[in-house]
């Protein structure tokens, strides 16, 4: 029976009166890819930031191997094993590739790691295998600055790997991404998720379909339908609110 890695019990979060999220209960087993889908102000978005940390729950837990996420700061979460990335890619213009894929190297993440920091040849091989894994092998030298903008999304997802978190949250990756660069991450992420959990954002309905472990549909802050994509894409309530439109 697969292990639950992530469980989300009667979550919910208010602004200015509005519920965001509205009693969510939501679940992510090891080495899946969990896609979530919903029309735009459902929710999705809020979810994550709940799970990294940058939003505060109202109410519910997250649960996450154990620890209650609800409780900590941000820097903690991600140091307990999980990765965001967010909408638009952030990564280090003036750097080049493999500047920082090595800055997010986990050792040098607070001021004693970097005053003590070697890059080693361990060090150096897990960039040149991170580099390889995300289609950037050929561009180390090169500041992200110049690269395009798939190639920058590919870079963030590289940086969150040399942190090697166990659960990945991604939102909508191949947004602005052209068809070949939609299909060289549904390669990458589909490799990614044989080690690791991950929750995807995404629009893409083909995207999703060819990617999805399982998929949620959220509306107004709820779960509308949850399942495999045919199983979702066949139900009259998701295709009345979100589909269908």
């Amino acid at each position: 029976m697969p292990t639950t890695i992530l469980e989300i019990n009667d979550l919910s979060v208010s602004f200015d009166g509005f519920k965001a999220v509205d009693g969510l209960n939501f679940y992510v087993d090891q080495n899946e890819l969990h896609v979530v889908i919903g029309p735009n102000g459902a929710g999705k978005t809020t979810l994550l930031d709940m799970i990294c940390g940058k939003t505060k729950p109202s109410a519910g837990t997250i649960e996450f191997k154990g620890l209650h996420l609800e409780k900590m700061l941000e820097y903690q979460i991600t140091r307990s094993g999980v990765g965001r990335k967010f909408q638009n890619p952030m990564v280090y213009e003036d750097l080049t590739v493999s500047e920082n894929l090595e800055i997010s190297y986990p050792k040098k993440r607070d001021p004693w790691g970097c005053l003590f920091f070697r890059k080693d040849d361990a060090v150096r091989n897990e960039i040149a295998r991170i580099a390889d894994l995300v289609f950037l092998k050929d561009q180390m030298q090169r500041k992200s600055a110049h690269l395009s903008h798939g190639q920058k999304q590919w870079l963030e997802i590289g940086m969150l790997l040399m942190q090697d978190p166990e659960l990945l949250l991604l939102d909508e990756p191949v947004a602005g991404m052209s068809p070949r660069e939609r299909e060289l991450t549904g390669e990458l992420l589909r490799t990614i998720a044989r080690g690791r959990s991950m929750v995807v954002i995404e629009h893409d309905m083909e995207f999703v379909r060819s990617i999805a472990h399982k998929v949620t549909v959220l509306h107004q802050g709820k779960t509308l339908a949850e399942g495999n994509m045919e199983k979702v894409q066949n139900d009259p309530r998701v295709i009345e609110v979100y589909l269908g439109h």
